[in-house]
């Protein structure tokens, strides 16, 4: 009876950011501020103007945890005044993250959403985006998910079933051939517009029990419409599958599925001489004339095998092995909560993604309690987002590009996090390797079909809470990426801050920030930056 017991609630947890962390306490907060900063920037190699710059921000803070409601939100708006070199015009950026559900019926309909704004690059082999969120390979990006789901029990069946409304949108941002750093020969790819998905999904199955074995019914469809060129991904599968205990906290999984997978997009117009037209905004433009591309086009069976064990409440651990679009494919995830305090969680997944999907998919897999770093200089959220006991999330493998093309998605991400009295701890590393699908999409006309792309982030957060009234927040975070296209080379970036925040009055903080940022390039000098911040924040 014990593996029954042990192995259902394992199979309820899959697949579930936080269902094993303590229940956090009913509470509700809304903070909005509004702040004032002076940012002193100083090139330490490079040979570029010392800048200054003004910043006015308004924000908001806010959570909720309670019988029906739980979620967290962090948003902020800036308006930066450059003071002369080469800092340019006033601008604006939007950051925020955004993670949320609410039980519209309780223990039956919910509904999830979430929504992010942050920056990325627009061509992977290009530098980074610095502290400041600038640079001239830089996109804003907005992007979120909203959608019911159902859960519920008629008999010995459980049920469930979900949809997912997401839609990501970019600025034509900087990037190629008009300001990003490339290599010698290198030409721009095409830019990231916006994309509309759609998700769908139903299971219906037994856990073990009146049976010796449990299964499951599944079946899923998805569509994701994709600017520019107008791409189409289309996919829907149905699934059957069957878990065996063999021991008390041990039980072997297998499934067959049938899957029908299908992306495609119009061809590209181009000039007298072969090479794409492009419009105003780096944007390559469709021929509508023209019969569209087949990108990708699969449909076939698909299989797999593992196993679950859990040895405790507070340990899972899922591995399959199996063949899925037309190769291998391992997946799994591993859950420990080490103690009330801290916790580790791994992940490794294979599918089918784009930039879009990517985003919505990592949205919803955050858990509805997380904590908002602050850092006055870095408040991009295009790392990791830690939650309790290992719980959260991060953004680095969706966030690498904005990549226009769809792609065969393959990597691992791990997170640990520890709160111990005044310290709070969190680390994150991944690695991610992207197979693109696609006709040909680069203007000097290299095929990019099958080209890979590898990165490797890695990031840490530590938060000392000094006394009542003050606490240091530091960041360090380093990326490495490369690109398959020929003759291109790896992009390091790297980068370390350090925030002092004091607490004047019951609505008046004090912060100073110090920061330095790197990226080195093949062919280029090593750019070394670093960045000072003062600033005031009042919150109402």
């Amino acid at each position: 009876m014990r593996s029954t017991t042990i192995l259902a609630t394992a199979i309820a947890s899959v697949g579930m950011p936080g269902a094993a962390a303590i229940a956090a306490p009913r509470t509700t907060y809304i903070t909005p501020y509004i702040e004032a900063l002076q940012v002193l920037d100083v090139p330490i190699t490079g040979g570029r103007d010392v800048l200054t710059y003004s910043v006015l921000a308004a924000g908001v803070d806010a959570g909720a945890s309670g019988r029906r409601l739980e979620g967290t939100l962090s948003y902020r708006y800036e308006r930066r005044f450059p003071w002369g070199g080469d800092g340019g015009v006033p601008s604006d950026t939007h950051n925020g993250i955004a993670r949320g559900s609410f039980q519209l019926v309780p223990n039956f309909l919910t509904l999830q959403a979430g929504g992010i704004a942050t920056r990325t690059r627009v061509d992977a082999r290009g530098g980074g985006v610095d502290f400041l969120g600038r640079g001239n390979n830089v996109a804003q990006v907005y992007g979120g998910y909203v959608g019911p789901s159902l859960t519920t029990r008629v008999g010995p069946l459980d049920i469930n079933a979900g949809y997912r409304f997401g839609y990501v949108k970019t600025d034509n941002g900087f990037g190629g051939d008009d300001g990003a750093d490339l290599g010698t020969g290198q030409f721009g790819l095409n830019r990231y517009d916006s994309s509309v998905s759609h998700l769908a999904n139903a299971s219906v199955g037994m856990k073990p029990g009146q049976l010796p074995f449990g299964w499951t019914l599944s079946g899923s469809y998805s569509r994701e419409d994709a600017k520019p060129l107008d791409q189409r991904f289309g996919n829907k599968f149905v699934r059957a599958e069957v878990l065996v205990p063999v021991a008390p906290t041990l039980a072997l999984t297998a499934g067959v599925g049938y899957e029908d997978i299908r992306v495609s997009q119009q061809a590209v117009q181009r000039t007298a001489a072969g090479l794409p037209v492009v419009d105003s905004k780096g944007r390559f433009v469709g021929d509508r004339s023209a019969p569209r591309q087949i990108a990708y086009d699969f449909d076939g069976l698909f299989y797999d095998a593992g196993v679950i064990w859990r040895p405790s409440r507070r340990t899972t651990l899922v591995a399959t092995v199996g063949r899925r679009y037309g190769q291998l494919a391992v997946t799994g995830s591993f859950s420990h909560q080490i103690n009330s305090r801290s916790g580790l969680t791994i992940g490794v997944y294979n599918g089918i993604d784009s930039f879009g999907r990517s985003i919505g998919n990592n949205l919803s897999a955050l858990p509805t309690q997380f904590s908002v770093p602050r850092n006055s200089l870095n408040n991009r959220f295009d790392g990791c987002v830690f939650g309790n006991q290992g719980t959260g999330g991060c953004f680095n493998d969706a966030l690498q590009s904005a990549s226009t093309s769809n792609y065969r998605a393959r990597g691992v991400n791990a997170l640990y996090t520890n709160r111990r009295g005044a310290l709070s701890v969190g680390l994150g590393i991944g690695y991610d390797e992207r197979r693109y699908l696609g006709p040909v999409l680069v203007a000097n006309g290299i095929a990019y079909d099958n080209v890979t792309d590898r990165s490797v982030t890695a990031q840490a957060n530590a938060t000392i809470t000094l006394d009542e009234r003050s606490s240091l927040a530091n960041q360090i975070f380093v990326g490495w990426f490369e690109s398959g296209l020929p003759d291109t080379d790896g992009v390091l970036t790297g980068g370390v801050s350090s925030s002092y925040y004091r607490r004047l009055t019951d609505r008046l903080s004090g912060n100073a920030t110090v920061a330095i940022f790197a990226t080195d390039q093949q062919e280029f000098d090593t750019d070394v930056t670093g960045q000072l911040l003062v600033g005031a924040r009042y919150a109402f």
